[in-house]
C-alpha cells in the first residue's frame, strides 16, 4: 500500500456544492506533490482529508495505513501525530517564544523536558532559526514566522508534511526562501510533502509531481509538471 491513497472519493458539503468527485490518487514516501488549480477547484477540502479536518462523502481515504474516512473522532489525535501541518496563516501562539511555540507541539506527547528541547533546538535549526529562539512571532518577518510553523511542523519527525498555501502571506523572494526549506526537508529527511498552491512561480521553477484539480474533478497528473503545461 502507498503511503496515502485516496480511493473513488467525493465529498459533497450540505450546501449542495460537490467539492472532490470521483478521485482516485495514490502517494508514496518521499514524494513531494504539488495540488493546483483555480479558487473553487477542490485543493483545500483536498488537503482537510488528508488531516481528518474533512471527511468524504463517498470513498476511502488512507493515510499511513489508517483508513482516515472511518476513523472516529477521539482517534483523529493519533493520525495528527504522523503529519506535519502548514498553514498559510501560521497559527503561532503570540505570547509564547519561537521556542515555546516549538517546543508547544510535543508537550501532549508525554516527553521528557530534555527531549523536548533537544527535538525543538533540532527543528529550529533545520529552518534556520536557532538564533531567534528567544524571539516572539511579532518581533519576526512573515517569512521568518512561516520557519518556525515549519519547525512546529517537523518537530515530531512526521511521516507526511502537509502545506496549505504556505506562501500565500509572503513576497516572491520570501516565498521562494520558504519553498527551499521545504524542499530540503523533503530531500534531507524524506518527508512526503503535499502542498496546496495558487503560486505559479514556485510550481514551474520546483518542477515536482502536480495534482491539477479543476471543479472537484483530477484532471492531470504530472511527473514534473508546471502550470504551462496543465491542460496537456
Amino acid at each position: 500500500m502507498e503511503l496515502i491513497e485516496l480511493k473513488d472519493v467525493n465529498k459533497r458539503y450540505k450546501n449542495g456544492v460537490t467539492a472532490l468527485c470521483d478521485l482516485n490518487v495514490s502517494i508514496s514516501k518521499g514524494e513531494f506533490v504539488f495540488v493546483i488549480g483555480a479558487s473553487g477547484s477542490g485543493k483545500s477540502t483536498f488537503i482537510k482529508l488528508l488531516y481528518r479536518e474533512e471527511k468524504p462523502t463517498k470513498g476511502s481515504v488512507f493515510v499511513g495505513g489508517i483508513n482516515v474516512a472511518k476513523l472516529r473522532n477521539g482517534k483523529v489525535f493519533k493520525l495528527r501525530r504522523k503529519l506535519g501541518i502548514v498553514f498559510q496563516d501560521y497559527k503561532l501562539l503570540p505570547k509564547k517564544t519561537v521556542y515555546e511555540n516549538v517546543a508547544f507541539a510535543l508537550q501532549m506527547y508525554g516527553l521528557s523536558s530534555g527531549e523536548i528541547r533537544e527535538k525543538t533546538i533540532k527543528a529550529l535549526e533545520q529552518v534556520g532559526l536557532k538564533e531567534k529562539w528567544r524571539s516572539f512571532p511579532d518581533q519576526l518577518s512573515g517569512g521568518e514566522q512561516q520557519r518556525v510553523s515549519i519547525a512546529r511542523a517537523i518537530v515530531n519527525e512526521p511521516k507526511v508534511l502537509i502545506c496549505d498555501e504556505p506562501t500565500g502571506n509572503l513576497d516572491p523572494v520570501t516565498s521562494m526562501e520558504v519553498m527551499k526549506e521545504i524542499e530540503k526537508i523533503n530531500k534531507e529527511l524524506g518527508t512526503t510533502i503535499i502542498m496546496a498552491t495558487h503560486d505559479k512561480e514556485i510550481v514551474n521553477k520546483f518542477k515536482k509531481r502536480v495534482l491539477v484539480l479543476d471543479k472537484g474533478i483530477l484532471i492531470n497528473d504530472m511527473a514534473k509538471g508546471t502550470y504551462k503545461n496543465e491542460r496537456n
